[in-house]
């Protein structure tokens, strides 16, 4: 009776293979390229995939190699047979639920194709708006670092306060080249967390005049950001390897130790950890859980980030934190204990969601 069991048990579970690969996407035979766009986008919404045209628009520009307007122009072409095989599985993969930006390796940021990988979170829309309340706030403050490439064109033979020139690897190296006189113009910005380096490469980017250094617990994560900062050309300063503001502590023994931060700014994990099981499954299931997971209650990166900035060397005059929902009053009132920081403003997102503080000295 036992072996009869487990006949069955394996007959099971084969009859449930073989129905699966039955229901594998295939590109139909002699399909035009709308025609394949179409198919892949109704295999996807039948398995259960949110907005499936879009994910396919974005898989098609990646296998293809062509932009959305080449894609429209083109579109009663017969479909490339050599690209047969990169999209029939780039398409499983996404029915399988793999985010597309992971498929395809990048993601558009700030108008910027960063890549991406399994070892960072994919950028999101509501962090450009992160970047823009820096840029906005920043500017009040050094109007006469906006727009200006003095510190690209001449940076200094060292990091200020310890941080070493060069620090991070290529990227680093490349930003600061030979020695010059002439000392940079902007402020001393610290991305922490960074990912993918999509905050502080857009500002580097953005602000060529600023000093933008990036930190990351995640060794994998820093590999990303240092070819990101290679691949845009963005002059980022140097990356560190640390926990949230360890690398500035003194005594952290970090190329960064004793750097006097004027701008403050992170995206840290904010999912409380109970939420996590919850999240949409292209998020849960390939996204970093490094990156995702705050705690208990989502805080504590902040409530981390609150104690380690009472011992810096100085205060940042910016300090920007992005946030999960519900989260701003908490995070704002951990900066008003401070009694430094004169203007504490919430920033909403495209969904009307406080997803931003936003705090600066103006005085």
């Amino acid at each position: 009776m036992e072996h009869r069991e487990l006949k069955d048990a394996a007959e099971g579970a084969a009859l449930r293979e073989e129905m699966e690969s039955a229901r594998e996407y295939r590109l139909p035979a002699a399909a035009t390229i709308a025609e394949a766009k179409r198919h892949a986008a109704g295999y996807l919404a039948e398995r259960g995939v949110d907005e499936p045209e879009d994910n396919v628009s974005l898989l098609l520009q990646h296998v293809l190699g062509r932009s959305r307007t080449e894609l429209m122009l083109g579109a009663r072409e017969p479909f490339p047979a050599d690209r047969e095989a990169a999209w029939t599985d780039a398409i499983r993969r996404k029915g399988r639920g793999e985010p597309a930006q992971y498929i395809a390796g990048e993601q558009w940021f700030y108008g910027r194709a960063f890549a991406v990988s399994s070892a960072v979170l994919i950028p999101r829309p509501e962090t450009e708006l992160l970047v823009e309340a820096v840029l906005q706030a920043a500017d009040r403050l050094w109007p006469e670092a906006k727009g200006s490439a003095r510190a690209a064109e001449h940076p200094p033979a060292s990091g200020q306060n310890g941080a070493a020139a060069g620090t991070g690897g290529e990227a680093g190296s490349a930003a600061h080249g030979a020695a010059r006189a002439v000392p940079p113009a902007g402020p001393i910005a610290l991305d922490v967390g960074t990912g993918s380096g999509a905050i502080a490469l857009t500002l580097a980017s953005e602000r060529p005049g600023w000093q933008v250094y990036a930190s990351d617990l995640s060794a994998a994560a820093l590999a990303v950001a240092r070819a990101n900062a290679e691949r845009l050309g963005a002059p980022a300063r140097g990356f560190a390897e640390g926990d949230l503001l360890a690398p500035v502590l003194p005594g952290s023994g970090s190329p960064f130790e004793g750097l006097a931060v004027d701008i403050l700014v992170s995206n840290p994990p904010y999912i409380p950890a109970a939420d996590l099981a919850g999240l949409q499954p292209e998020v849960r299931d390939y996204e970093p859980r490094l990156a995702l997971d705050g705690g208990a209650d989502g805080l504590d990166p902040y409530r981390r980030m609150a104690e380690q900035l009472r011992g810096m060397a100085s205060l940042p005059r910016i300090v920007a934190f992005e946030l999960g929902i519900g989260q701003s009053r908490q995070v704002a009132g951990l900066l008003e204990a401070f009694g430094w920081w004169d203007d504490i403003r919430i920033v909403t997102d495209y969904g009307g969601i406080e997803r931003h503080v936003v705090a600066a000295r103006t005085r």
